[in-house]
Formats: C-alpha cells, structure tokens, sequence
C-alpha cells in the first residue's frame, strides 16, 4: 500500500472563497457530514465560473457535467467553523476540466479536505462533448 499524500497549504491554490459551516452541516457524530465537502466544492467552482462571466446557467450554450469525483480528508471540521476553500485547475483537456479544491479549517495553513471533479463540457441540448472555449480556457489556464 502507497503513503498517503500529506494534505496540501494554502500557497498550493489560486483561488479562494470564505464559506460559513450552517448548523445543518454537521452530522450526529458532531462534525460536518462527508456529503458536505462535495456541496462545497460544487459551490466554489461554479461561484468562480458565475462571477467570472463564463457560465450562463440559464441560456449558455454549453453546459458542464460532473464525470468523475473524489476527496480526500484529513481533520474534521464542522459549524461554527469557517471554511476558506482554494481552487486551482488540475488538467485542461479539449472539453474536460479537472478541478481541485481544497477545504481549509478557520485559519489552518494545511487542508482538512482535498477533493476534485471532472467536467466534461458539452452542448447544452444535445449533451454531446463540446471544445472549451477559448475565453473559457484562458481563464482555466489562469488557474492552473
């Protein structure tokens, strides 16, 4: 069996977005529930892409779907904490993305959780693979 990865610092990532734990989030063993970290890194992809003008949920012609997932924790975390999670691009490919996220606990330099997902963009109406665009992939390439 291989050593596990030691979990990644803060410098290790591009991008960042603050994100209050709720009350709901923790589970009855007292921590934040596992199905948690993906609603998180969920919201910190697709926040960056909406306020970054490059997916237009309602009318965009392309759209991405999640393909593959995974995560990786390494210290609980649970309400009242703050999460502060980073962003950066794995792999850019002719229509996936791969993006890591990382979840880190109050003011803790080292990630509670690592996780990525894969998105394979595709055209909205007939869900068929779909080249990035290059607008679109400038700014992936800006966080890569």
């Amino acid at each position: 069996m291989s050593e596990r990865p030691a979990p990644s610092t803060r410098d290790a990532y591009k991008v960042f977005r603050t994100i209050p734990t709720r009350w709901l989030d923790n589970d009855v063993y007292g921590h934040m529930n596992n199905s948690v970290h993906y609603t998180l890194f969920d919201t910190t992809v697709n926040c960056w892409l909406i306020e970054n003008g490059l997916l237009d949920i309602y009318g965009g012609d392309r759209i991405g779907l999640v393909v593959e997932t995974g995560c990786r924790y390494f210290a609980e975390m649970g309400y009242p904490d703050t999460i502060t999670s980073g962003l950066r691009v794995g792999k850019l490919g002719t229509s996936s993305v791969r993006y890591e996220i990382a979840l880190f606990r109050n003011d803790d330099e080292r990630a509670a959780a690592e996780g990525f997902f894969v998105h394979v963009y595709v055209d909205r109406t007939t869900r068929r693979p779909n080249p990035i665009g290059d607008r679109l992939r400038t700014a992936l390439a800006s966080i890569s």
